[in-house]
């Protein structure tokens, strides 16, 4: 059975661009497309009729917004299956169940109740920071939420600090760029310590040059046996000397996705976001994709 492209929406703009998005991405992908709305007004409402209805008011208003993004969706793309359901729950524990059997779980950038300005919303950082299946934000500028620029952007390996990218991030990544017919960025940030000391010129170059020759070979490294499962898909590499959650933002202005990890952590305190997918999630000029892969701890005896 096909796992579905989960999409949670309220019904605000952000939400409806994640509807327009997760069209797209589900008829590319060929998945059927499922629209969440959770809600708890039956915790909150006692009952209280609408005049129109005779119904709870905040039941219908859930089902208002549910209905809308769904014909919303078929509107956008008639082909791809769309099935919706409404959860009296909270948001976030919501998509985190659903999540468990989805393809991907998208959201937009912002909710309904979010402050005005505010750069990520609090569902959003927490689903990104908790599912087991990769999470894509959507946000950005229009042409890149389009797919207008035919590039996909990787994050490839970090310190476990930074938590970038690993096997599935690249995965994710390139099974992307080829259903989009488009190439893939694979970048890999290095830096020479401040701290680092040279007492010549010549030794500061030596040194910079092997590092930048390092973090290269561990780019080679990171793609070598994914690329072999995706030979059509052209990947770009490049190694870039600065801070790895700079380089990255200026990676994803060129993109029309781009992909991240988080290290998936067992017990209460689940995935870990590192800063370079906390700065996209909050600053990323398109979609951004975060991938779960496992902590290098995971398997090994205690």
């Amino acid at each position: 059975m096909e796992l579905p492209l989960v999409v949670g929406v309220d019904g605000s703009d952000s939400s409806l661009a994640a509807v327009d998005w997760a069209v797209g991405e589900a008829a590319r992908h060929g998945l059927p497309l499922h629209l969440v709305h959770a809600s708890l007004w039956e915790r909150y409402e006692t009952a209280r009729p609408s005049f129109s209805t005779g119904r709870p008011a905040g039941e219908v208003t859930a089902e208002h917004v549910i209905a809308s993004c769904v014909e919303r969706a078929r509107q956008r793309d008639a082909n791809v299956k769309v099935s919706a359901e409404v959860l009296p729950e909270d948001a976030v524990d919501a998509l985190l169940r659903t999540g468990t059997e989805a393809f991907a779980l998208v959201t937009g950038c912002r909710g309904r109740g979010e402050v005005a300005g505010t750069l990520l919303g609090s569902v959003s950082l927490a689903v990104a920071a908790r599912a087991l299946c990769p999470v894509v934000v959507v946000r950005g500028a229009e042409r890149n939420r389009e797919g207008a620029l035919g590039s996909v952007a990787v994050a490839v390996g970090e310190t476990a600090d930074g938590t970038a990218g690993g096997t599935e991030s690249v995965r994710f990544a390139l099974r992307e760029a080829e259903v989009r017919g488009c190439a893939v960025t694979a970048v890999r940030a290095w830096r020479i310590p401040s701290q680092e000391p040279v007492d010549h010129m010549l030794i500061a170059d030596d040194a910079a040059r092997l590092r930048e020759e390092r973090a290269a070979a561990a780019l080679e490294d990171a793609l070598r046996e994914v690329v072999r499962d995706h030979p059509r898909v052209e990947v770009r590499r490049r190694v870039v000397e600065g801070p790895a959650h700079r380089v990255m933002l200026e990676a994803a202005a060129g993109a029309d996705l781009v992909v991240v990890g988080a290290r998936r952590r067992h017990g209460p305190f689940g995935l870990q976001l590192g800063r370079i997918a906390h700065t996209l999630l909050h600053h990323a000029p398109c979609p951004v994709a975060v991938v779960p892969h496992p902590d290098p701890g995971e398997g090994r005896a205690t």
